[in-house]
C-alpha cells in the first residue's frame, strides 16, 4: 500500500512549461528561419512540443488526469504556435522599407 503525498506538486506546471517552450521555440523559428522555411520549421516545433508534453506528464508520474493534461498542453501549444505563425505571416505581407 502506498502512502498518499502530503503536499502533491501541481500537475499543471508541466502544461505551462510546455506552453512556454512552444512560445519560445515558435519565436525563435520566426526570427532565425528564412521565410520560405518557417512553416516547415513550425511543424517540426509542434511535433517536438507534442513529444515534450508526453514526456513531461509521464515524468510527473500521476495517472489521474493524464489525458486531460496532455490535451491541454498540446491544444495550448497548437494555439500559441498558430497565433505566432499568423503574426509572422501578416508581418511578411507588410513591405519592408
Amino acid at each position: 500500500m502506498s502512502q498518499p503525498a502530503l503536499a502533491p506538486r501541481n500537475a499543471f506546471v508541466g502544461v505551462f512549461v510546455v506552453w512556454g517552450v512552444a512560445f519560445l521555440a515558435s519565436i525563435a523559428v520566426g526570427v532565425f528561419a528564412p521565410e520560405e522555411w518557417r512553416v516547415s520549421w513550425l511543424l517540426v516545433v509542434f511535433g517536438a512540443v507534442v513529444l515534450l508534453s508526453f514526456a513531461v506528464q509521464l515524468w510527473y508520474g500521476v495517472t489521474q488526469g493524464f489525458i486531460f493534461r496532455v490535451a491541454c498542453s498540446v491544444t495550448g501549444a497548437l494555439l500559441l504556435t498558430g497565433l505566432i505563425s499568423v503574426g509572422f505571416g501578416l508581418a511578411a505581407l507588410v513591405p519592408s522599407a
